[in-house]
């Protein structure tokens, strides 16, 4: 089958050093963009259908994670950084819809966080975000190599490694959508919805967990589309209200090991607060 897509949609993974947003980096790169038309395009000077890259983190690969995903130091040594890829990647990657597995948790968090670091704003405004791993646990609750043999027939031996991930995911995807285009389930509301159709709006809404403020999920929005705390003693209280009644607990997060993106839209926040109390 086809995709029904508006704009391309690009599914990728990440290898890393870790599992820590605010500290960790890329290792590993794997992207496969898929037009509306249906081809799949790379850029052009890398040819081919994919792109896949190793990247220089410039920190040190703990040994417990080289076991996972098999890249070591001396893999890394000699490639390119974030810094030297990222206005390459940027360019691939802008107004595209994006998809992945476990993303929106992991993958476009730490993404958007080297992005950051090098000056770089990804913005996520206008783009659809799809997670094929909440649909996948939303409807069957397996992994990545369970579903890949549930919908797809297939085994994944090389799981761990970004491209053949990358490319099971894209798989995985299209035959969630044969399968469940009809099925109906109960919403949080009590009313029957089907969640899985080939329009990325829909999967969208549907890989949200939370309607998210930032990428790492500490802020929120609520039913008033007022961002909120996800987090803490504060959880579920309005920025606003907390900037009101604890003065020093943006100080505290600006401070602290939260991801810059947070603090970005944080600021972006008070910014407005402030604002609103002197107008």
């Amino acid at each position: 089958m086809q995709l029904n897509l508006k704009k391309p949609l690009v599914f990728f993974d990440l290898e890393t050093t870790g599992i820590n947003v605010s500290k960790d980096r890329i290792v590993e790169i794997a992207c496969v963009k898929v037009m509306p038309d249906g081809t799949i395009i790379t850029r052009p000077e890398k040819g081919g259908d994919q792109q896949r890259f190793l990247v220089n983190p410039e920190i040190p690969i703990p040994a417990e994670t080289s076991a996972i995903h098999g890249i070591f130091d001396e893999h890394v040594a000699d490639q390119p950084t974030f810094r030297q890829i990222a206005k390459g990647l940027f360019k691939f990657l802008h107004d595209c819809d994006l998809a992945g597995f476990n993303s929106n948790k992991f993958d476009i968090p730490l993404l958007a966080e080297e992005f950051m670091r090098v000056g770089v704003d990804f913005n996520m405004e206008d783009r659809n975000v799809l997670d094929v791993q909440v649909i996948f646990h939303m409807m069957e609750k397996r992994t990545l190599g369970a579903g890949y043999k549930f919908y797809c027939g297939k085994e994944l031996p090389d799981a761990h490694e970004a491209l053949p991930d990358t490319l099971a995911t894209y798989e995985i995807l299209k035959a969630q959508i044969e399968r469940y285009k009809d099925v109906e389930v109960l919403n949080d509301k009590g009313e029957f919805i089907k969640p899985v159709q080939n329009d990325m709006e829909v999967l969208h809404n549907t890989s949200q967990r939370h309607k998210v403020a930032d990428f790492a999920g500490r802020l929120v929005y609520d039913a008033d589309g007022d961002v909120c705390l996800n987090f803490g003693k504060f959880k579920g209280d309005k920025l606003t209200a907390i900037f009101e009644k604890e003065r020093g607990y943006y100080a505290w997060m600006m401070n602290g090991d939260f991801a810059l993106y947070t603090k970005k839209k944080l600021t972006e926040e008070h910014d407005k607060w402030k604002a609103a109390k002197t107008s």
